[in-house]
């Protein structure tokens, strides 16, 4: 055989041996694919399927319960539901005013935090985060004592100091108490996120920026919130999400408040069908229609961001 043979049986065998597939990565991902189809896939599967199906008893009710085959019904009763639509309105609204409060309070800090890189600004930037560290429902109950009328050092000063009577769980102010929770617990953690896509942005352009004379308002508007836009886009995202799935704090309210009804909110709703009213199935469907919802407002969103920032 010649050398030019030789070479290029080598060269094809090289190929092969480079196209074989190395099963190492596939062995790591092993222990976290089957956990996420176990415990995240599985569950939404099980849901869908529980979905399409109801309890229904035979004659006048008093007969054995079985299981029925009903398509789309439970869809179809969700979607002209009063409760489920009244909560989805009611955390749309919510979102609406929550979000941008919340995401522009987080990158106001974030933005004055990037100045300081003293013990100062570290001890600020914890200080600022440290209501995420609190659970949910331990910063409800702590905010639900702060609300109380009857407990409230915050109502009992207001009135003595004949400011008013507020009632911070009427049906009027439930709802933005309920937002002023959730701003508390979650300025802190967006901040963070904010601060460190500051961090990586290049200090040579505010160095250049300042040279050309550019203020400390310029330079954050027209070069640190562009240079964060992913990050703050990412942020709003997870809000939005976040903020279709509220469920912690009206349940804790609802102990002490009659303002927050059993629909407050969709998953309340659901929570309530299911474990209330032992309607498993129905529940489930509000469930995978809420995912639903959830998947449309996030994919317009994303949508309108990249038409408009081409983010």
């Amino acid at each position: 055989m010649s050398i030019p043979l030789i070479a290029q049986s080598a060269r094809r065998k090289s190929r092969r041996i480079g196209r074989r597939p190395n099963p190492a990565p596939y062995l790591f991902m092993l222990p976290f694919g089957l956990l996420f189809l176990l415990f995240y896939i599985g569950p939404i599967v099980y849901a869908a399927y529980s979905s399409v199906f109801q309890m229904k008893r035979s004659g006048l009710g008093f007969g054995p319960a079985r299981l029925a085959f009903v398509g789309a019904a439970n869809y179809l009763h969700a979607l002209t539901d009063p409760g489920f639509i009244a909560g989805i309105e009611r955390v749309l609204t919510y979102g609406v005013v929550q979000v941008p409060v919340m995401l522009g309070l987080a990158l106001a800090i974030a933005l004055v935090l990037d100045e300081f890189s003293s013990w100062l600004g570290r001890l600020a930037r914890a200080a600022a985060f440290l209501p995420y560290t609190v659970p949910s429902v331990v910063g409800a109950m702590i905010w639900g004592f702060l609300y109380e009328p009857s407990l409230s050092p915050v109502v009992k000063l207001v009135r003595q100091w004949h400011l008013g009577q507020p009632d911070f769980l009427s049906a009027d102010a439930i709802l933005w108490s309920i937002a002023n929770i959730a701003t508390w617990q979650w300025t802190g953690y967006n901040m963070l996120i904010l601060f460190a896509a500051l961090q990586a942005v290049p200090r040579d352009l505010y160095e250049a920026a300042r040279i050309d004379g550019c203020s400390a308002w310029r330079l954050a508007w027209h070069i640190k919130i562009p240079s964060i836009l992913p990050a703050l886009v990412m942020n709003a995202l997870m809000s939005i999400i976040g903020t279709l799935q509220l469920f912690n704090e009206p349940a804790i309210l609802k102990q002490i408040s009659t303002s927050v009804s059993a629909d407050f909110t969709p998953n309340l709703y659901a929570y309530n069908v299911a474990f209330a009213n032992n309607d498993y199935h129905y529940a489930a469907a509000l469930a995978v229609m809420l995912a639903f919802v959830t998947f449309v407002f996030s994919y317009v969103f994303m949508r309108l961001v990249r038409r408009y920032s081409g983010v």
